[in-house]
C-alpha cells in the first residue's frame, strides 16, 4: 500500500499528456512534413526548419519580437517596482489601490485591441485628435512607428500592474526589522532600497521577468485588431507570422516555426533565470 502513492500522479500525468505532450508531438510531426491543403503529407526531414531560418519574414518578425520583449521588460519591471513602492502598506487605501491595479488585468486581450482601435482611429479617435493639437499627424495605419509605439504602450498599460502586484506582495513580506537596522546604521533611502529591498524582491522579480517575457511572445490579438500586423510588417510579431502561415495551410512551415519559436522562449527564459539568480547570489555575499 505504501508504494502505491504514485497512483495519485496518474490524473495529473494524463492531463499533462493531453494538454502539452500530444499537441507538441503533433507540431513536431507537422514540422517534418510538407503539408499543403489537399495534398498528402510528404516527409522532408529538417527542410522546413532550414526554410524558416532562411526566411527574411521570419527573421524580421523575430528581431521585432525580441526588441518588443526586451523593451517591455526594461519599462514594466522598473515601473512596477516604483508603483509598488509608492503604494500604502496599511489602511483602506490598500484595497482601493489593489482594485485599481487589478482592473487592466481583467480586460481580455481582444477587448484591449478593440479599445485601442477605437482610440486611435484617424478620423474619430481621441489620441489623433489630441496629438493634432500639437501638430502631430498620428496614424497607426500609415506610420510604422505610431503603430509599434501604440502596441508597446498598450502592453505597458495592460501588464505593468501584474509586476506591481508581485512586487507589492514581496514588499509586504519584508520584515520591518531590516529597515530599522538599516536606519540605525545611518543608511540612506537609496542604500536601503539597494541593499535591503531589491535583494529581498529577487524571487518575485525573477517570477515577474519570466512571466512577462514569456507572455510577451504570445502577443497576438492587439496587433491583429489594431493594424492587422501593419503598416507593412511593423507590428507582425512571431505569433502573428506563424498564425498567417497556418491560416494559409502551410502547416509544415507553421510547425517548424512554432517549434523554433518555443525553443527561443525556453532558451531566453533559462538565460534570464540563470542571470537573475547569479545576480541575487552576488547580492547575498
Amino acid at each position: 500500500m505504501k508504494n502505491r502513492g504514485w497512483l495519485f500522479l496518474i490524473p495529473a500525468l494524463a492531463i499533462l499528456s493531453i494538454s502539452a505532450f500530444i499537441p507538441l508531438m503533433t507540431v513536431i510531426n507537422y514540422s517534418l512534413h510538407y503539408i499543403f491543403a489537399g495534398s498528402a503529407p510528404t516527409f522532408v526531414g529538417f527542410d522546413n526548419y532550414i526554410e524558416v531560418l532562411r526566411d527574411p519574414a521570419f527573421q524580421g518578425a523575430l528581431i521585432r519580437q525580441l526588441f518588443f520583449s526586451m523593451g517591455i521588460l526594461a519599462v514594466e519591471v522598473p515601473l512596477g517596482i516604483c508603483i509598488a513602492l509608492s503604494m500604502p502598506r496599511r489602511g483602506p487605501a490598500v484595497a482601493l489601490c489593489l482594485v485599481l491595479l487589478g482592473i487592466p488585468l481583467l480586460i481580455p486581450f481582444n477587448v484591449v485591441g478593440i479599445i485601442a482601435r477605437v482610440l486611435t482611429q484617424s478620423s474619430v479617435g481621441l489620441i489623433p485628435e489630441f496629438l493634432a493639437l500639437v501638430n502631430y499627424d498620428f496614424n497607426v495605419s500609415k506610420y510604422p512607428l505610431d503603430a509599434f509605439a501604440t502596441i508597446f504602450l498598450l502592453d505597458v498599460w495592460h501588464w505593468t500592474p501584474l509586476v506591481a502586484l508581485l512586487c507589492y506582495a514581496g514588499l509586504q513580506a519584508i520584515p520591518d526589522a531590516f529597515y530599522q537596522a538599516a536606519r540605525i546604521d545611518g543608511a540612506s533611502s537609496w542604500k536601503m532600497f539597494r541593499y535591503v529591498t531589491l535583494p529581498k524582491l529577487r524571487s518575485v522579480l525573477i517570477i515577474g521577468v519570466l512571466l512577462r517575457f514569456m507572455d510577451s511572445f504570445k502577443i497576438y490579438a492587439e496587433p491583429l485588431l489594431l493594424t492587422g500586423g501593419g503598416p507593412g510588417d511593423a507590428t507582425t510579431f512571431l505569433s502573428l507570422h506563424v498564425a498567417r502561415k497556418a491560416e494559409s495551410y502551410q502547416l509544415g512551415y507553421a510547425g517548424a516555426s512554432s517549434f523554433i519559436y518555443l525553443f527561443i522562449v525556453i532558451v531566453f527564459s533559462y538565460v534570464f533565470f540563470q542571470l537573475m539568480t547569479h545576480i541575487g547570489k552576488g547580492e547575498n555575499q
